[in-house]
């Protein structure tokens, strides 16, 4: 099991801790819903042409998708990964409901004084933890591997490809959602609805710096606008 753990969501030589990050979670909880994760696990396949990610349960609350990736990406580019995938597959879900997660706990571990176990789970059995995402007693670690060993990691270019799918300006509108702006820019003279919105974004101190540079980018003449 560790082995395979190690080859989907442990560091690579090119990148270095806590500049990038090959390990993306997203995390549906209080409660959990396979009916709408699993529009994400069946969406990042058919829509974002990306391998079906990892399902977990972590044990307490919630029920999860562990992405991997073949080399690691930065961090701010992970989040909008995470982001836009909120954004696109669970629009409806309250945010405090969705969990974006880079560093995620590991998996399988027991919980606590719960005596409850986190563990990776097959796509036909995730709705039966739908009500109570956990395991009462510790998963068996070949069960574990041989669940791991399905799941593939995206290649950097369908990474990529998956991410312009998505689309820049839907990534800063759910980072901006998660994020809300504390003071709105006033619109200038021709100022249209993208201007405006690219505008908050670039001001909102809460937004991350990546995404408020990329709005910079796009409000620039060459910014192709």
């Amino acid at each position: 099991m560790e082995s395979e753990l190690s080859r989907l969501y442990g560091p690579r030589a090119s990148g270095r801790a806590g500049d990038a990050v090959r390990a993306m979670v997203l995390e549906l909880a209080r409660p959990p819903s396979w009916d709408a994760l699993g529009r994400v696990w069946h969406g990042v396949q058919a829509e974002l042409e990306l391998p079906a990610p990892a399902i977990a349960v972590n044990g307490t609350d919630g029920l999860q998708l562990w992405f991997s990736l073949a080399e690691p990406v930065a961090v701010a580019r992970a989040q909008q990964f995470l982001q836009g995938l909120r954004q696109r597959f669970l629009p409806e879900i309250a945010p405090e409901r969705v969990r974006l997660l880079l560093d995620a706990p590991a998996v399988p571990a027991e919980q606590g004084h719960s005596g409850n176990w986190s563990a990776f789970v097959a796509p036909d059995l995730a709705p039966v933890f739908a009500d109570t995402p956990w395991l009462d007693i510790p998963p068996g670690e070949e069960g574990q591997a041989n669940l791991l060993g399905v799941v593939a990691s995206a290649r950097p270019e369908a990474f990529d490809a998956a991410m312009h799918k998505l689309g820049p300006n839907e990534q800063l509108a759910a980072s901006a959602g998660q994020h809300p702006a504390t003071a709105p820019v006033a619109p200038g003279p021709g100022d249209d609805a993208p201007r405006r919105f690219l505008l908050q974004v670039m001001h909102d101190q809460t937004v991350p710096m990546a995404l408020r540079i990329e709005a910079a980018k796009a409000l620039l003449p060459s910014g192709g606008r």
